[in-house]
């Protein structure tokens, strides 16, 4: 579902605070950013982009303009969940203006956030009485407030960025052109054989030194790099087609069906399956 949020054109950012029972709204997407913050909900279930798992009592995402979310009952069987949710016009900060050094780390952050960011329980503990009590503060000093809370997020440690780039605009990224060459082939051809020795040789480097090379670049082997790529194209595939499991385990790259079940779980946290029902039961298209 594509929601018009009522953030109007004049407003810097609109802010809700309640606390209600149960999730019941379904999953959406807008133009807008979110910075949502949840509260005594642990056992309910997330979905950013390709990304569902279960939360903790706590927890504050950022999600950036058009990625589909949403928060699920699921197993939560609190009936006073608190949720903060602030969203904000896209252009809210000029392009020229996050090229200041002074805003580079909430560039940053704004990038990483097309694929959604999960903050630490540290930075949620040291937030939560700023956010809970922002719809407390008008005018200008609303807007300062808001501004210095992005600030302490961007420079944050310990962020997860939650989503498959498959499911942004966002681009490979590592200050290393070698390693960018490297992800733009594998994103090519996700469906095919692919090789250490071929990328290796895309990166001009022997295998042994690529190997160490792209693990200390992404914090991930060749295999765990490739194999994400490939579960994102799946996800994709599970929601926008009616192919079966079985061949879309196979068109990602797949040549085992149980292995693809198994390497789906152990990185979302379900099965291909159940991951497909929960996008097509909780989307509401308009």
């Amino acid at each position: 579902m594509r929601e018009i949020t009522p953030l109007t054109p004049s407003d810097c950012f609109t802010i809700f605070s309640r606390v209600k029972q149960k999730f019941d709204f379904p999953l959406h997407y807008h133009e807008e950013y979110e910075l949502t913050l949840i509260l005594n909900a642990k056992g309910a279930k997330r979905v950013i982009g390709g990304h569902i798992e279960m939360i903790e009592n706590a927890e504050l995402v950022l999600i950036g303009p058009n990625m589909y979310h949403g928060w699920f009952t699921h197993q939560c069987q609190s009936e006073e969940i608190t949720e903060v949710v602030i969203q904000f016009h896209k252009d809210l900060f000029d392009d020229k203006l996050l090229k200041r050094n002074q805003l580079s780390f909430i560039k940053s952050m704004f990038e990483r956030s097309q694929r959604g960011i999960l903050f630490s329980q540290e930075a949620v503990l040291a937030l939560k009485d700023r956010l809970l009590t922002l719809d407390k503060k008008t005018g200008f000093d609303s807007v300062l407030e808001l501004l210095s809370i992005l600030h302490d997020l961007s420079i944050s440690r310990n962020t997860r960025t939650l989503s498959d780039l498959v499911f942004s605009s966002e681009k490979f990224y590592y200050n290393s052109r070698r390693i960018e060459k490297v992800f733009e082939y594998m994103n090519a051809n996700y469906n095919k054989s692919v090789s250490l020795a071929e990328v290796a040789r895309i990166a001009n480097m022997p295998e042994a030194s690529f190997s160490r090379f792209i693990k200390k670049r992404t914090g991930k082997t060749f295999i765990d790099s490739l194999n994400e790529i490939r579960l994102g194209h799946a996800s994709r595939m599970l929601i926008d087609t009616t192919n079966t499991i079985a061949e879309i385990a196979y068109k990602c790259g797949f040549n085992n069906i149980s292995n693809f079940n198994r390497i789906f779980k152990r990185k979302k946290f379900c099965i291909p399956k159940e991951f497909r029902e929960t996008y097509t039961g909780n989307r509401v298209f308009i």
